[in-house]
Protein backbone atom coordinates (compact mmCIF):
# COMPACT_ATOMS: atom_id res chain seq x y z
CA UNK A 1 0.00 0.00 0.00
CA UNK A 2 2.85 2.39 0.88
CA UNK A 3 4.62 1.45 -2.36
CA UNK A 4 1.50 2.26 -4.38
CA UNK A 5 1.03 5.58 -2.56
CA UNK A 6 4.65 6.59 -3.18
CA UNK A 7 4.32 5.67 -6.86
CA UNK A 8 1.29 7.93 -7.25
CA UNK A 9 3.19 10.68 -5.44
CA UNK A 10 6.03 10.30 -7.94
CA UNK A 11 3.66 10.50 -10.91
CA UNK A 12 1.97 13.65 -9.58
CA UNK A 13 5.40 15.17 -9.05
CA UNK A 14 6.42 14.44 -12.66
CA UNK A 15 3.25 16.05 -14.05
CA UNK A 16 3.73 19.22 -12.01
CA UNK A 17 7.46 19.20 -12.84
CA UNK A 18 6.67 19.02 -16.57
CA UNK A 19 4.28 22.00 -16.31
CA UNK A 20 6.94 23.99 -14.48
CA UNK A 21 9.53 23.28 -17.20
CA UNK A 22 7.04 24.26 -19.92
CA UNK A 23 6.50 27.65 -18.27
CA UNK A 24 10.24 28.14 -17.69
CA UNK A 25 10.73 27.43 -21.39
CA UNK A 26 8.23 30.18 -22.27
CA UNK A 27 10.05 32.55 -19.93
CA UNK A 28 13.37 31.47 -21.51
CA UNK A 29 12.11 32.54 -24.93
CA UNK A 30 10.19 35.70 -24.06
CA UNK A 31 11.41 36.83 -20.61
CA UNK A 32 7.81 36.45 -19.46
CA UNK A 33 7.75 37.30 -15.76
CA UNK A 34 4.25 35.96 -15.24
CA UNK A 35 5.25 32.56 -16.65
CA UNK A 36 8.40 32.64 -14.52
CA UNK A 37 6.42 33.34 -11.37
CA UNK A 38 3.93 30.50 -11.98
CA UNK A 39 6.80 28.16 -12.92
CA UNK A 40 8.57 29.04 -9.68
CA UNK A 41 5.54 28.19 -7.53
CA UNK A 42 4.97 24.94 -9.43
CA UNK A 43 8.62 24.07 -8.83
CA UNK A 44 8.13 24.91 -5.17
CA UNK A 45 5.19 22.48 -5.12
CA UNK A 46 7.45 19.84 -6.70
CA UNK A 47 9.94 20.45 -3.89
CA UNK A 48 7.17 20.01 -1.30
CA UNK A 49 6.07 16.71 -2.87
CA UNK A 50 9.65 15.48 -3.02
CA UNK A 51 10.24 16.45 0.60
CA UNK A 52 7.08 14.61 1.65
CA UNK A 53 8.34 11.51 -0.15
CA UNK A 54 11.74 11.76 1.53
CA UNK A 55 10.13 12.09 4.96
CA UNK A 56 7.80 9.12 4.29
CA UNK A 57 10.74 7.06 3.08
CA UNK A 58 12.82 7.83 6.16
CA UNK A 59 9.84 7.06 8.43
CA UNK A 60 9.30 3.73 6.64
CA UNK A 61 12.95 2.62 6.48
CA UNK A 62 14.47 4.50 9.40
CA UNK A 63 17.39 5.73 7.31
CA UNK A 64 18.41 8.45 4.86
CA UNK A 65 17.82 7.61 1.16
CA UNK A 66 21.39 7.42 -0.14
CA UNK A 67 22.40 3.77 0.21
CA UNK A 68 21.47 2.69 -3.33
CA UNK A 69 21.95 4.38 -6.68
CA UNK A 70 18.20 4.93 -7.17
CA UNK A 71 17.76 6.41 -3.72
CA UNK A 72 20.74 8.63 -4.48
CA UNK A 73 19.20 9.76 -7.77
CA UNK A 74 16.04 10.92 -6.03
CA UNK A 75 17.99 12.82 -3.40
CA UNK A 76 20.13 14.30 -6.20
CA UNK A 77 17.00 15.64 -7.95
CA UNK A 78 15.78 17.05 -4.64
CA UNK A 79 19.10 18.88 -4.29
CA UNK A 80 18.81 20.23 -7.87
CA UNK A 81 15.29 21.51 -7.24
CA UNK A 82 16.34 23.06 -3.92
CA UNK A 83 19.28 24.84 -5.54
CA UNK A 84 17.07 25.96 -8.44
CA UNK A 85 14.58 27.53 -6.08
CA UNK A 86 17.38 29.29 -4.22
CA UNK A 87 19.01 30.57 -7.42
CA UNK A 88 15.69 31.75 -8.84
CA UNK A 89 14.80 33.56 -5.62
CA UNK A 90 18.16 35.06 -4.68
CA UNK A 91 20.20 35.46 -7.87
CA UNK A 92 17.51 35.67 -10.59
CA UNK A 93 19.58 33.59 -13.04
CA UNK A 94 16.57 32.14 -14.83
CA UNK A 95 18.32 30.37 -17.73
CA UNK A 96 20.35 28.24 -15.32
CA UNK A 97 17.13 27.30 -13.54
CA UNK A 98 15.51 26.16 -16.80
CA UNK A 99 18.38 24.00 -18.03
CA UNK A 100 19.06 22.58 -14.57
CA UNK A 101 15.48 21.40 -14.27
CA UNK A 102 15.49 19.76 -17.68
CA UNK A 103 18.31 17.60 -16.31
CA UNK A 104 16.44 17.14 -13.04
CA UNK A 105 13.28 16.05 -14.85
CA UNK A 106 15.19 13.44 -16.87
CA UNK A 107 16.74 12.00 -13.70
CA UNK A 108 13.36 12.09 -11.96
CA UNK A 109 11.85 10.01 -14.76
CA UNK A 110 14.69 7.49 -14.57
CA UNK A 111 14.21 7.15 -10.83
CA UNK A 112 10.41 6.92 -10.88
CA UNK A 113 10.06 4.35 -13.64
CA UNK A 114 13.23 2.32 -13.17
CA UNK A 115 12.12 -1.32 -12.67
CA UNK A 116 15.07 -2.28 -10.47
CA UNK A 117 13.63 -0.47 -7.45
CA UNK A 118 10.38 -2.46 -7.50
CA UNK A 119 10.19 -6.04 -6.33
CA UNK A 120 6.76 -6.78 -7.79
CA UNK A 121 6.68 -7.77 -11.46
CA UNK A 122 3.06 -6.61 -11.59
CA UNK A 123 4.11 -3.17 -10.37
CA UNK A 124 6.89 -3.03 -12.95
CA UNK A 125 4.46 -3.88 -15.74
CA UNK A 126 1.96 -1.32 -14.50
CA UNK A 127 4.59 1.39 -14.32
CA UNK A 128 5.82 0.58 -17.83
CA UNK A 129 2.27 0.82 -19.19
CA UNK A 130 1.66 4.13 -17.41
CA UNK A 131 4.98 5.50 -18.65
CA UNK A 132 4.13 4.51 -22.22
CA UNK A 133 0.68 6.10 -21.87
CA UNK A 134 2.16 9.41 -20.68
CA UNK A 135 4.82 9.30 -23.41
CA UNK A 136 2.29 8.70 -26.20
CA UNK A 137 -0.14 11.30 -24.84
CA UNK A 138 2.51 14.02 -24.65
CA UNK A 139 3.89 13.12 -28.09
CA UNK A 140 0.42 13.27 -29.68
CA UNK A 141 -0.33 16.59 -27.96
CA UNK A 142 2.93 18.03 -29.30
CA UNK A 143 2.13 16.73 -32.78
CA UNK A 144 -1.32 18.27 -32.47
CA UNK A 145 0.26 21.64 -31.65
CA UNK A 146 2.60 21.30 -34.66
CA UNK A 147 -0.35 20.39 -36.88
CA UNK A 148 -2.42 23.45 -35.98
CA UNK A 149 0.71 25.60 -36.21
CA UNK A 150 1.23 24.39 -39.78
CA UNK A 151 -2.38 25.32 -40.63
CA UNK A 152 -1.71 28.87 -39.45
CA UNK A 153 1.47 28.94 -41.54
CA UNK A 154 -0.42 27.68 -44.59
CA UNK A 155 -3.03 30.39 -44.12
CA UNK A 156 -0.17 32.87 -43.76
CA UNK A 157 1.30 31.84 -47.12
CA UNK A 158 -2.13 32.03 -48.79
CA UNK A 159 -2.87 35.44 -47.28
CA UNK A 160 0.59 36.69 -48.20
CA UNK A 161 0.06 35.59 -51.81
CA UNK A 162 -3.39 37.22 -51.99
CA UNK A 163 -2.02 40.50 -50.68
CA UNK A 164 0.96 40.42 -53.01
CA UNK A 165 -1.27 39.84 -56.03
CA UNK A 166 -3.80 42.38 -54.67
CA UNK A 167 -6.61 39.84 -54.81
CA UNK A 168 -9.13 41.65 -52.64
CA UNK A 169 -12.23 39.63 -51.85
CA UNK A 170 -14.05 37.41 -49.38
CA UNK A 171 -11.11 35.04 -48.96
CA UNK A 172 -8.84 37.89 -47.89
CA UNK A 173 -11.41 39.15 -45.39
CA UNK A 174 -12.13 35.73 -43.87
CA UNK A 175 -8.44 34.93 -43.28
CA UNK A 176 -6.92 36.64 -40.25
CA UNK A 177 -4.21 39.25 -40.68
CA UNK A 178 -0.62 38.13 -41.21
CA UNK A 179 0.66 39.21 -37.79
CA UNK A 180 -2.00 37.20 -35.97
CA UNK A 181 -1.45 34.11 -38.12
CA UNK A 182 2.30 34.23 -37.54
CA UNK A 183 1.87 34.82 -33.80
CA UNK A 184 -0.49 31.87 -33.33
CA UNK A 185 1.76 29.59 -35.37
CA UNK A 186 4.72 30.55 -33.20
CA UNK A 187 2.85 30.14 -29.89
CA UNK A 188 1.77 26.61 -30.82
CA UNK A 189 5.35 25.66 -31.66
CA UNK A 190 6.52 27.09 -28.33
CA UNK A 191 4.07 24.73 -26.65
CA UNK A 192 4.88 21.76 -28.87
CA UNK A 193 8.69 21.76 -28.62
CA UNK A 194 9.07 21.29 -24.83
CA UNK A 195 6.21 18.76 -24.82
CA UNK A 196 8.00 16.73 -27.49
CA UNK A 197 11.27 16.99 -25.55
CA UNK A 198 9.62 15.66 -22.40
CA UNK A 199 7.85 12.94 -24.42
CA UNK A 200 11.21 11.81 -25.83
CA UNK A 201 12.72 11.63 -22.34
CA UNK A 202 9.81 9.48 -21.18
CA UNK A 203 9.96 7.35 -24.33
CA UNK A 204 13.66 6.65 -23.95
CA UNK A 205 13.09 5.53 -20.36
CA UNK A 206 10.26 3.23 -21.48
CA UNK A 207 12.49 1.73 -24.17
CA UNK A 208 15.23 1.17 -21.60
CA UNK A 209 12.76 -0.65 -19.33
CA UNK A 210 11.00 -2.78 -21.92
CA UNK A 211 13.54 -3.11 -24.71
CA UNK A 212 17.10 -3.14 -23.31
CA UNK A 213 18.46 -4.33 -26.67
CA UNK A 214 16.91 -1.46 -28.66
CA UNK A 215 19.20 0.05 -31.28
CA UNK A 216 19.48 3.82 -30.93
CA UNK A 217 19.82 4.26 -34.69
CA UNK A 218 16.26 2.97 -35.09
CA UNK A 219 14.23 4.98 -37.63
CA UNK A 220 11.71 6.17 -35.04
CA UNK A 221 14.37 7.35 -32.61
CA UNK A 222 16.31 9.22 -35.28
CA UNK A 223 13.12 10.65 -36.78
CA UNK A 224 11.90 11.97 -33.44
CA UNK A 225 15.16 13.76 -32.76
CA UNK A 226 15.14 15.21 -36.29
CA UNK A 227 11.65 16.60 -35.62
CA UNK A 228 12.85 18.14 -32.36
CA UNK A 229 15.87 19.61 -34.15
CA UNK A 230 13.96 21.25 -37.02
CA UNK A 231 11.46 22.84 -34.67
CA UNK A 232 14.33 23.91 -32.42
CA UNK A 233 15.86 25.62 -35.46
CA UNK A 234 12.48 27.29 -36.10
CA UNK A 235 12.48 28.74 -32.58
CA UNK A 236 16.09 29.84 -32.97
CA UNK A 237 15.32 31.63 -36.25
CA UNK A 238 12.20 33.26 -34.80
CA UNK A 239 13.46 34.22 -31.35
CA UNK A 240 17.25 34.27 -31.71
CA UNK A 241 17.53 35.80 -35.18
CA UNK A 242 14.21 37.67 -35.24
CA UNK A 243 13.32 36.19 -38.63
CA UNK A 244 9.65 36.47 -39.60
CA UNK A 245 7.53 36.36 -42.72
CA UNK A 246 6.92 33.94 -45.54
CA UNK A 247 10.26 32.14 -45.35
CA UNK A 248 9.70 31.21 -41.72
CA UNK A 249 6.17 30.03 -42.55
CA UNK A 250 7.59 27.82 -45.30
CA UNK A 251 10.16 26.42 -42.85
CA UNK A 252 7.33 25.60 -40.48
CA UNK A 253 5.40 23.81 -43.24
CA UNK A 254 8.52 21.84 -44.20
CA UNK A 255 9.00 20.94 -40.52
CA UNK A 256 5.47 19.59 -40.34
CA UNK A 257 6.15 17.48 -43.42
CA UNK A 258 8.98 15.87 -41.44
CA UNK A 259 6.49 15.26 -38.61
CA UNK A 260 4.21 13.39 -41.03
CA UNK A 261 7.12 11.37 -42.41
CA UNK A 262 8.21 10.48 -38.89
CA UNK A 263 4.69 9.58 -37.80
CA UNK A 264 3.81 7.33 -40.74
CA UNK A 265 6.95 6.20 -42.58
CA UNK A 266 9.47 5.75 -39.77
CA UNK A 267 6.77 4.02 -37.74
CA UNK A 268 6.69 1.36 -40.43
CA UNK A 269 10.48 1.07 -40.50
CA UNK A 270 10.90 1.05 -36.72
CA UNK A 271 11.81 -2.24 -35.09
CA UNK A 272 10.31 -1.46 -31.68
CA UNK A 273 7.85 1.46 -31.73
CA UNK A 274 4.62 -0.50 -31.36
CA UNK A 275 1.76 1.46 -29.81
CA UNK A 276 0.11 -1.47 -28.12
CA UNK A 277 3.22 -2.79 -26.38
Amino acid sequence: MIEEYMTRLHELTIIVYALSILLYFIDFLYSNRKANKVAFWLLAFVWILQTIFLVLFMMDTGRFPVLTIFEGLYFYVWVLVSLSLGINRLMKVDFIVFFTNVVGFAIMVIHTFAPIQYESEVMVGQLASELLFIHITMAILSYGAFSISSVFSLLYVIQYDLLKRKKWGKKLIRIADLAKLEHMSHVLNVIGVPMLLLALILGLQWAYMKLPDVVWYDAKVIGSFIVLTVYGIYLYLRVGKGIQGKNLALWNLASFLIVLINFFLSGQLSSFHIWNS
